[in-house]
C-alpha cells in the first residue's frame, strides 16, 4: 500500500490538478524523504480516494499532480454508531482508534450517571477535534477513505432525548450493551444484515464460519447502534431509560468487559458476521 494521507476538501482532487499538499501532509512526505516522481495516495474523507505523483519536493511545500482514482471498498456493509460513556484517561483515544480501524461509522461520547470523564464547553470541542484527529490517523493507516464521524459530546439523558437520537432510532437496530438479563449478540444478529445475507449466515458467521464468506458485496440494510457506560456501566435508571424508548439488551456472554473493550467487542462481531 502506497503511503496515505487525508486532505479534506483544503485541494482538489480532481485528476490533473497540481497543487501544494496541506501542511501536515507535506510534513509526513518530507519525514518519508520521497523524491519527485514518488506516488501516494489521498484521500477526502468522504470516500473519494487518487493516486498522485510528487513534482517537487522543497523545504517548505511539497508539489503534486492528482492521477487516477483508487477504487477500494473497505468500508462495513452496515453503519455502526458506538454511542459510549467515555472511559477515562487515554482509553478514549485507544477506543476511538481501533474503532476507526474496524469500520464504525460514527462515535457519540456520552456523559452518564457514572463517568468519570465529564467534559462540556470549550474543553469538550476541543477533545472532539482532537479525537477526530486520531481517527484520522487510523484510517491512513487502515486504508479507509471514509474517516469516521465523532460526534460533539452530550450528556446521556440529552442524547436519548434529542434528535440524534430520534434518528439513530428510526434508522437502524438498537442494542444496549448490558451486564443485566439480556439476549446474546449473536442471537440478536439473526435476519439483521444486509438483504443477501440470510439468517443462516448471519449466525454461522458470527459463530465464526468462514466458509459462509463469498467476498460478493451485499445490499446495504439499516445500521446499527449500540450503547455502552463507562466505567462502572450504565445506571439501572439509565438502562431502563434506553430500554423503554425501544432498545434491546444485548449480552457479549458472560465476562465482564471493560468500558473500551466492550464497543469494540461487537463492532468486532459485526464485522466479522457481515464482510
Amino acid at each position: 500500500m502506497l503511503p496515505r494521507f487525508h486532505v479534506g476538501d483544503e485541494i482538489s482532487l480532481l485528476p490533473g490538478t497540481v497543487c501544494a499538499l496541506p501542511d501536515g501532509a507535506a510534513r509526513h512526505v518530507q519525514v518519508l524523504r520521497m523524491q519527485p516522481g514518488g506516488l501516494i495516495q489521498l484521500f477526502d474523507g468522504q470516500g473519494r480516494e487518487h493516486q498522485a505523483r510528487v513534482t517537487e519536493m522543497g523545504r517548505k511545500q511539497v508539489m503534486v499532480e492528482v492521477e487516477g482514482p483508487v477504487v477500494v471498498n473497505r468500508e462495513l456493509p452496515v453503519k455502526v454508531t458506538l454511542a459510549m460513556g467515555m472511559p477515562a484517561n487515554d482509553r478514549m483515544d485507544a477506543l476511538i482508534e481501533k474503532a476507526a480501524e474496524l469500520g464504525v461509522y460514527a462515535i457519540q461520547p456520552l456523559v452518564c450517571e457514572r463517568s468519570v470523564l465529564r467534559l462540556d464547553g470549550e474543553r469538550a470541542l476541543k477533545k472532539v477535534a482532537h479525537w477526530h484527529a486520531v481517527a484520522i490517523s487510523a484510517c491512513e493507516q487502515s486504508g479507509r477513505a471514509v474517516v469516521p464521524q465523532v460526534r460533539q459530546v452530550q450528556t446521556l439523558q440529552n442524547w436519548l432525548k434529542g434528535d440524534a437520537a430520534t434518528l439513530e432510532a428510526s434508522a437502524g437496530h438498537k442494542g444496549v450493551l448490558s451486564l443485566r438479563d439480556a439476549v446474546s449478540l449473536r442471537a440478536w444478529l439473526v435476519g439483521k444484515g444486509p438483504a443477501a445475507l440470510t439468517a443462516g449466515d448471519a449466525f454461522n458467521a458470527a459463530s465464526g464460519d468462514a466458509s459462509q464468506s463469498t467476498g460478493t458485496s451485499r445490499p446495504e440494510s439499516p445500521g446499527f447502534v449500540f450503547l455502552s457506560g463507562p466505567e462502572g456501566g450504565l445506571s439501572e435508571n439509565e438502562e431502563q431509560a434506553a430500554l423503554g424508548a425501544g432498545w434491546t439488551a444485548i449480552t457479549l456472554g458472560a465476562r465482564v468487559l471493560r468500558a473500551d473493550t466492550a464497543p469494540l467487542a461487537a463492532l468486532s462481531v459485526i464485522g466479522a458476521a457481515f464482510e
